[in-house]
């Protein structure tokens, strides 16, 4: 047989390497896409770029996984190798290599979603109560003189306070109420022992709440509304130790601070009995740096005091010398005085007919231009330009041929004289022409 009969004879499709990757990538996505799954968390990293990549493994398998920087961003928490957890995204080949991946749109603990989604929703509906106003929230005292802690009696919890106490501030007391922190009974049990608290005489200055990390569902008793409720009526500021620092719990929003873990609670409490009795030492060294000169400055005045009375002399001379230096300003100042006003009378004298000789020339130069004045509104002036002045036979002057009437007798009064005047009868101007009587 040929080659050309060899081709020609029936088999398998031959297929380009990414032709066939694409292709098994489409079956994946048509099959099964999108898909969940739950497996433990190995070989976890973070690259520069933000994106994660991690493989899915249990007893039976193992799955590359990929979860690129928008996704990655949306965690609440960190994920670490040995993690159970779900994961939702899309299967896919990465062509590359031909290898088989999960694109991971989003991650989350495994078995925390219903408790989860409660925790979420409890959470917003007790902050929009208020609960976790940051203005309610009370500084720490700088030293206590009793520490109250709520935890159990066989909590690893209990050991890292009471040795951290015991380590930084032995000579504070420290008052336990216990309860369960995990179980069906904690939330009551802890309710109870945070109210045993609150009715110690005389009261505890601060509270620590505390417990060893876990699982959400571990560490759910600290999710509990009522002991929220509890919480935040604590008398005196509470510190909730809770956990690991990526734990985050109901308790932790409504106390006064939240402790990464219970020995950090403890120490936020408790400085080292060293550093109060430094600040004690350098407190004396300064009372007494004080009082020593404090007491040097009242031995001087003391002194000073002791040598004035030592020789009153010196004082009655200081004394005498003042009054007679004001003796000698009130003689000057006397006779000052004398000498003006004896200077007074003969100054007025010299002094009176040139101001009365000065005095008397401006009222005559005033008298005069006052007269001039008059004179130019003197209506005679105008008469001896030519002009008549006319009045009635009363006297009434006339400034309108409007006033006169044909008959009337009108008195033209000239610079040198009087002449009585009759109006007759003029033309249709309006003019009245008058003549001479």
């Amino acid at each position: 047989m040929n080659l050309r009969d060899a081709n020609s004879a029936p088999g398998p499709r031959i297929w380009a390497v990414g032709a066939l990757c694409r292709a098994v990538a489409d079956a994946l996505d048509a099959r099964f896409n999108p898909v969940a799954v739950r497996g433990e968390i190995s070989g976890f990293s973070r690259a520069s770029s933000g994106h994660c990549y991690f493989s899915l493994k249990d007893e039976s398998g193992q799955l590359r996984c990929a979860m690129f920087r928008r996704a990655a961003g949306l965690l609440d928490f960190s994920p670490r190798d040995g993690d159970q957890v779900e994961v939702r995204g899309r299967l896919a080949v990465y062509e590359p290599r031909g290898d088989l991946q999960l694109v991971v749109e989003s991650l989350r603990r495994a078995g925390q979603g219903a408790l989860f989604e409660q925790f979420v929703q409890r959470k917003a509906r007790l902050e929009a109560e208020g609960l976790f106003d940051p203005a309610r929230k009370r500084a720490l005292p700088t030293m206590p003189r009793a520490v109250g802690v709520v935890t159990s009696l066989g909590a690893a919890a209990l050991h890292d306070v009471v040795t951290a106490l015991r380590r930084r501030v032995p000579h504070i007391p420290v008052v336990l109420a216990p309860a369960a922190v995990q179980g069906a009974n904690a939330p009551a049990e802890l309710v109870r022992a945070l109210q045993s608290l609150y009715a110690l005489e005389p009261a505890v200055d601060v509270i620590l709440l505390v417990r060893g990390g876990g699982s959400i569902e571990d560490l759910w008793a600290f999710n509990d509304e009522a002991l929220a409720r509890t919480i935040v009526q604590s008398p005196v500021p509470l510190i909730s130790g809770v956990g690991h620092e990526t734990d985050f719990t109901i308790a932790d929003f409504c106390a006064d601070l939240r402790a990464p873990t219970p020995t950090a609670a403890a120490e936020l409490v408790s400085a080292p009995r060293d550093v109060w009795l430094g600040a004690l030492d350098l407190l004396d060294e300064r009372l007494g740096d004080a009082l020593g000169g404090r007491l040097d400055a009242l031995g001087q005045r003391l002194d000073q005091a002791a040598g004035r009375l030592g020789r009153p002399s010196n004082l009655v001379a200081r004394q005498q010398l003042r009054l007679a230096h004001h003796a000698q300003r009130l003689q000057y100042a006397v006779l000052s005085r004398r000498e003006r006003l004896a200077q007074t009378p003969r100054s007025i004298a010299a002094d009176f007919p040139l101001k009365f000789e000065r005095a008397l020339v401006q009222r005559r130069e005033r008298l005069e231009r006052v007269a001039l004045r008059l004179r130019l509104l003197d209506p005679s002036l105008v008469l001896q330009r030519g002009y008549a002045w006319l009045t009635d036979t009363e006297g009434h002057a006339i400034v309108s041929a409007g006033q006169l009437s044909a008959g009337d007798a009108v008195v033209a009064r000239l610079a040198d004289g009087e002449v009585d005047l009759t109006v007759t009868p003029g033309e249709a101007t309006g003019t009245r022409p008058t003549r001479p009587q």
